[in-house]
């Protein structure tokens, strides 16, 4: 399989924020993601996430690895960690497609944020972009799809998706944090 990623040209591209309800000094985005448990995963986005875990690659870089329905498409998503942050991650997956037409692959480059409001609250954003792989522009002229077609069609199923996410995504990281203050109080 060819990894080849054709970074000049976007499949979707999609950010929506929320307002999370705790200091910023209380969120760390990185804890949360890489302590996630599986069933928090699943109520992030129900029916869609059917599951996530932690790992690592061969050199050490922590990995979140999720499964989800977008659309149509069963994805198994590797995130290798570029940033890891209590403010920011950059998560950078070649991600694995099972389409109705057979497997293919896809880079996902998601990016979770959150930026100061004020003393007791905090704007997260959940921001996903999606680049084909020289596999999928390959995987997609044997099946007679013009690429903007398919372009529209990840746009439209990333994006919803994205935007029933991001509010429970916000709402999970907001009981972590405040989680933590009590523990930190205690």
């Amino acid at each position: 399989m060819s990894d080849v990623i054709i970074t000049d040209k976007q499949l979707s591209s999609s950010a929506f924020s929320a307002v999370i309800n705790a200091p910023i000094e209380q969120v760390d985005i990185a804890e949360w993601l890489f302590n996630l448990p599986e069933a928090e995963y699943q109520r992030c986005c129900p029916p869609d996430h059917i599951s996530a875990g932690t790992t690592s690659t061969d050199d050490g870089k922590r990995m979140s690895i999720n499964v989800e329905m977008i659309g149509k498409t069963l994805m198994v998503q590797h995130y290798v960690a570029e940033i890891a942050t209590p403010s920011l991650c950059r998560m950078v997956s070649t991600s694995d497609a099972f389409t109705p037409n057979g497997r293919t692959r896809v880079q996902v480059i998601w990016t979770l944020s959150v930026k100061k409001i004020d003393a007791n609250t905090c704007e997260y954003t959940n921001s996903v972009v999606a680049h084909p792989t020289q596999e999928f522009l390959d995987f997609i002229a044997v099946h007679g799809t013009p690429f903007e077609d398919a372009a529209a069609a990840r746009q439209r199923d990333g994006g919803d998706h994205n935007s029933r996410e991001t509010p429970l995504f916000a709402a999970s990281i907001e009981r972590r944090a405040l989680a933590r203050r009590v523990a930190g109080a205690a």
